[in-house]
């Protein structure tokens, strides 16, 4: 596909979703058969033009995963991460996030996942390792746990 017609493309699709630098030059390669330069010549004017700001996709990303998907702000920075965006961005899009929304969140999740393990000797064990895999911090962990057992 040659450049303007690459370009128009990746145009529409960012003004209707949030892509990093990263995502958006992946498909800017594959557009134009692998050359590197034109990608990333087509991906700075996306920058350049503001279909494309990290910063703007880190927020809506963290916000929606920690929403929707009850991630924790450990999953959160290691996949940003993973996807090119600077710790500068990433700290700012965290700080967005509602803390007390996600420690109800984090204790709904721990609640029903020990429901399901009612009877299991390892019950503790299990709800910690569960709540470190959605991303939380150990403390945060701990603190849900001792939140649930007094209610209980």
């Amino acid at each position: 596909m040659e450049y303007s017609r690459s370009l128009s493309r990746l145009q529409r699709l960012t003004s209707k979703a949030e892509y990093c630098r990263q995502d958006i030059y992946r498909k800017a390669l594959k557009d134009l058969d692998g050359d590197a330069s034109e990608a990333a010549r087509l991906v700075e004017e996306l920058v350049r033009e503001r279909y494309v700001d990290d910063a703007r996709y880190a927020s809506a990303y963290a916000r929606e995963k920690a929403s929707l998907q009850g991630w924790g702000p450990v999953k959160i920075r290691f996949q940003l991460r993973a996807k090119g965006v600077s710790d500068a961005d990433i700290t700012a899009a965290l700080a967005e996030i509602d803390a007390d929304s996600a420690d109800v969140r984090l204790q709904r999740l721990l609640s029903a996942k020990a429901k399901s393990l009612s009877g299991d000797p390892q019950i503790r064990l299990k709800l910690i390792r569960f709540g470190l895999s959605r991303g939380y911090d150990y403390s945060q962990v701990e603190a849900a746990l001792a939140f649930l057992a007094d209610n209980d």
